[in-house]
């Protein structure tokens, strides 16, 4: 007889959180044993001993989506010849094809095996966008003294996983209108208050100068672009084919680029859209790095809550379409937030009333009138630029704050 034994993700975590643990212990226990004995034999009265694997400055970037964003970054430690671990979880990083010299770049796997690296770390400030510090897996080292999440789009701060920030140091903010809905949640957990520090968006910053370098087509064909966010209230998911066939059979170029995470979370549902248009000429799929190039073809972008209609508006002033997808805040910080109606009416979703145009899902059939109507208002443009000067703070110096930060932080 077979015995088969079955372990929920929830108590795997747990178990996987105790090991981690008691490994850590026993890890610093035999760390601080060792220099002790090094300290003895070296003859050092005072007590002190170089510990060799400490590391002042860390990134730990958990994936190539947010290169755009730790490039910059990267840059300005090589440009101070100012040294830097880089740990990455994809073998593929773009930071190793660099030729840094400052910059060290280090694949430390995925998952589990990334967090058993990262848990035991001897480090100054460490840098991420992985969120959930202290509530899953990822645990606060002992021997680490800062660390900082950087948010890692100019939309709200709080459209993260629960608790996703509460247990940093510190974060690194695009715009000083995110610092409020952070303190609000820090008072209603009765958690300590983290430093708050605006230093602009380094990725944008390094976007906007390369679309100016980006040529303009020569023969450029009405274009509008599709980029919705990932998950089952994602506009390919919950719309699909209902949206993209009066796109298609428009004639214009439509250019789908869906988000980096789908091809992970939902494979069945590209591939079978692929397969719907693969004779059509005028679609393209676009699942590059970077959505630079996209943005720059495009003469409008649809979208729903995804924050790239930030990055598409901040860049190119162009106007943006929204489905106002159903959307379940109750897994995001924003939920928490009862005075703007469990996050319903957030900096990102109120302006986006104001700078969109809102698509009924029930309008689909009417799209191409619809986007034919579309008008760029100076008002729509006002609104725009006033959204920018918000969310885009320091637009340029995204990468020296955030370095002068973390230098500020160890060094005093």
């Amino acid at each position: 007889m077979k015995l088969f034994l079955y372990i929920d993700p929830g108590t795997g975590s747990m178990l996987f959180s105790i090991l981690i643990g008691a490994a850590a212990t026993l890890f610093f226990l035999a760390k601080a044993a060792w220099l002790k004995i090094k300290v003895f034999f070296a003859g050092k009265k005072d007590g002190t001993a170089v510990d060799t694997s400490f590391k002042k400055y860390v990134i730990y970037n958990e994936g190539n989506q947010y290169w755009n964003l730790f490039k910059p970054i990267c840059d300005e430690f090589e440009s101070r010849k100012t040294e830097l671990t880089y740990y990455t979880s994809t073998q593929n990083d773009p930071c190793f094809n660099q030729n840094y010299t400052f910059v060290k770049p280090e694949f430390i796997g995925d998952g589990n095996k990334a967090y058993a690296k990262l848990n035991m770390l001897t480090a100054g400030f460490v840098l991420m966008t992985t969120p959930g510090l202290n509530v899953y897996q990822l645990k606060r080292s002992k021997n680490v003294k800062h660390y900082s999440n950087i948010v890692h789009a100019a939309s709200d701060a709080t459209m993260m996983k629960l608790f996703a920030l509460d247990y940093f140091d510190s974060v690194l903010l695009t715009g000083d209108y995110q610092a409020t809905d952070i303190r609000t949640l820090e008072k209603q957990r009765n958690i300590k208050p983290k430093e708050l520090v605006t230093v602009g968006c380094p990725y944008l910053d390094v976007s906007k100068k390369l679309m100016e370098e980006i040529p303009t087509e020569k023969e450029h064909p009405f274009t509008v672009l599709v980029s919705p966010s990932w998950g089952p209230h994602s506009l390919l998911c919950q719309y699909g084919e209902k949206l993209l066939d009066p796109l298609v059979e428009s004639g214009w170029r439509i250019i789908v680029r869906p988000h980096p995470q789908s091809k992970r979370a939902e494979p069945q549902v590209l591939e079978r859209l692929q397969n719907r248009y693969k004779d059509k000429n005028n679609v393209e799929w676009d699942f590059e790095g970077t959505n630079i190039y996209s943005m720059k073809k495009s003469d409008i972008m649809i979208s729903d809550f995804s924050g790239i209609i930030y990055d598409y508006t901040f860049l190119c002033d162009k106007p943006v379409i929204y489905v106002n997808a159903t959307l379940d805040l109750m897994v995001y910080d924003a939920w928490d937030l009862k005075e703007l109606d469990n996050g319903k009416n957030i900096w990102q979703f109120d302006i986006l009333k104001k700078m969109g145009i809102e698509l009924d899902d029930t309008k689909f059939n009417q799209i191409t009138d619809i986007i034919k109507k579309a008008s760029d208002s100076k008002e729509l443009a006002k609104i725009r630029k006033e959204a920018k000067d918000t969310a885009w703070m320091f637009q340029g110096n995204g990468a020296k704050n955030t370095v002068d930060y973390m230098i500020k932080t160890i060094e005093g």
